[in-house]
């Protein structure tokens, strides 16, 4: 008689044929003509599909990096299995330490935890009053530059009030224009990341300037919220942070420092880049605009929403987390396919948001995807502009929320007349426009 063998010793299940790999010819091509990362990406995404592997190493045994575009996919990597696909390093390392988008494992966790209470719903409300005075500066400064004729520029101008809205949140204490000058050494170093040289002792000689004068600001920061000095608007996210150093010993003046500078940096550069965004789609379709305002009257449910769908389609197509690297530590199936303990897992939001099967005419900026029934993907992962899952942007409400109340002032009341426009995207952290955005204002 047969003996039905125990679970334990069943052997395992076969995890499937390999994931389907980009030709090597192309990405030799690809290679050869100094292509962007984003061109091969979506070769692979094209030729292969929704999960297909492609290799930029040419040693023996080198192995296939796998890209993960399709929505279930997506899901099954960021939101289901976290666990077998972590998060090995950051791009930002440099700048943000151990800050928690760089963090991993247990002290992410307990990091997250601390954080993650600030930007619910309820926590959010401190930090309304601070969104909008940034907003109203930002406003007055319009104002000035629409009565003057003066030349600005849109990018900048984003960049200052995303900066003012997480310093004040950060300290209490709107943002001055000494600090301002210092920080911007922050968005220097961000778009130096992608062209570092790839050892960390070089990389950081090459910045060493600017994360200098990033760490004296810190350093200036902490030391006055140690000393209890609240700002106006009362204390901060920082003064948290050193309230938790009483009873966390994990919390040295450095690991506040690299929290104050993650923050900085993830509430002021995706933000920052949105709304530039958001200005440059707005000057090719006017249209927008005017749908978004006829919506509603002033402060109405109707128009916030309709503001808010503007925001969402320009996340679309340039979401805050263009891609999304990934390491799988075990063996697991994905989308049918063997994915080994080693591999290298690229999930790319922004060629997800490109699907014409999820999205029709992808390329088209249309914000009533959002407002209206059936325009948007419902598959889970098929929108993910923030990532999704366990990791997913701890900022999210932060960003849709500041983003918002910005343009209930500025939408109604001005409208930019661009000089110049970039004419592509430079991809690193973040998809920024790649040049200046020089404007005048005009008064509607």
């Amino acid at each position: 008689m047969a003996v039905e063998a125990s679970p334990e010793h069943l052997p395992p299940a076969p995890l499937g044929p390999p994931v389907p790999e980009l030709d090597p010819a192309v990405v030799e091509r690809w290679r050869a003509g100094g292509g962007e990362l984003v061109e091969l990406l979506a070769e692979v995404c094209g030729r292969v599909g929704g999960v297909g592997a492609f290799r930029l190493g040419e040693g023996p045994g080198e192995r296939p990096t796998v890209l993960v575009t399709s929505p279930q996919a997506i899901q099954h990597v960021l939101a289901l299995h976290p666990d077998r696909y972590v998060k090995r390093s950051h791009r930002a390392r440099l700048l943000i330490g151990d800050g928690v988008l760089a963090a991993t494992g247990e002290a992410w966790k307990r990091q997250r935890r601390l954080l993650q209470s600030q930007f619910t719903g309820t926590g959010m409300r401190r930090y309304e009053q601070r969104i909008a005075g940034a907003a109203r500066t930002t406003a007055g400064r319009w104002a000035a530059y629409a009565r003057s004729g003066e030349l600005l520029d849109v990018g900048e101008e984003m960049r200052r009030f995303a900066l003012d809205t997480i310093w004040r949140s950060l300290t209490g204490h709107p943002l001055d224009a000494d600090t301002e000058r210092e920080l911007a050494a922050v968005a220097a170093v961000v778009a130096a990341l992608p062209t570092l040289p790839a050892g960390s002792a070089d990389a950081g000689e090459a910045v060493a300037a600017d994360l200098a004068r990033i760490d004296a600001v810190a350093e200036h920061a902490i030391a006055a919220a140690r000393r209890g000095a609240a700002g106006p608007d009362g204390p901060g996210l920082l003064h948290l942070l050193v309230e938790a150093s009483a009873e966390r010993p994990e919390y040295t003046d450095r690991l506040i420092r690299d929290e104050l500078v993650t923050l900085l940096v993830a509430g002021h550069e995706t933000t920052a880049t949105t709304l530039t965004w958001l200005y440059l789609l707005l000057d090719r379709n006017p249209a927008a605009r005017e749908q978004a305002l006829a919506a509603g009257g002033e402060g109405s449910p109707e128009r916030r929403e309709a503001i808010q769908a503007l925001v969402n389609e320009t996340l679309r197509l340039y979401p805050s987390a263009w891609i999304l690297p990934r390491h799988a530590i075990e063996d697991d199936t994905l989308a049918g396919y063997a994915v080994e303990a080693g591999t290298d897992v690229v999930v790319c939001p922004y060629l997800a948001h490109r699907d014409p099967g999820l999205w029709p005419d992808p390329e088209r900026f249309d914000p009533l995807r959002f407002t209206t029934a059936g325009g948007r993907p419902a598959v889970a992962g098929g929108y993910v502009p923030f990532g999704i899952g366990p990791r997913a942007c701890l900022g999210l409400q932060f960003a849709l929320r500041e983003s918002t109340v910005l343009l209930e002032h500025l939408l109604p009341a001005y409208t930019p007349a661009f000089r110049s426009v970039p004419e592509k995207a430079a991809y690193s952290i973040t998809v920024r426009p790649d040049g200046p955005t020089p404007a005048t204002l005009t008064a509607v």
